[in-house]
């Protein structure tokens, strides 16, 4: 069966050597179906999928953390919670940064600065101008 601890281990052992793998990379690299590695990687490894890669659950850590400021009696400043609205990536340039990278890999993060940088100074300068617009539009 491909859920027994021997394919555990190895699903943890590929997602360690490269925590970048997408879950068909690591189904294949482990030589299971993807729906098996995907159980193991949600039940099995307690991890999450973020941005199409697996990542290991912080709630249980974010948590602890917030024991032990309470058992420490340290003053906990509430933040107010994410506003999609007012995410100043996401006026168009976020989404249209990314719809240039997407499935391009790189080696190294310089390799990401570059393209990136290079990428944004395709869009045209219009495009720039209507995504600051539109954020002016959503702080008011």
């Amino acid at each position: 069966m491909s859920m027994d601890d021997d394919h555990v281990e190895k699903v943890l052992a590929v997602i360690h050597q490269n925590h970048c793998l997408a879950p068909c990379e690591v189904a294949e690299e482990v030589g299971i179906c993807k729906s098996s590695c995907h159980r193991i990687l949600t039940n099995k490894l307690q991890m999450r999928c973020v941005a199409a890669k697996f990542v290991p659950c912080v709630l249980t850590d974010a948590l602890l953390v917030r024991e032990f400021l309470t058992k420490q009696e340290i003053t906990v400043v509430p933040q107010p919670s994410y506003s999609p609205d007012l995410a100043p990536a996401d006026f168009l340039l976020f989404s249209k940064l990314k719809s240039l990278l997407r499935g391009r890999r790189f080696q190294k993060v310089e390799e990401i600065e570059e393209n990136s940088i290079w990428d944004l100074h395709a869009i045209p300068q219009n495009t720039f101008q209507n995504a600051f617009h539109t954020g002016k539009k959503c702080w008011k």
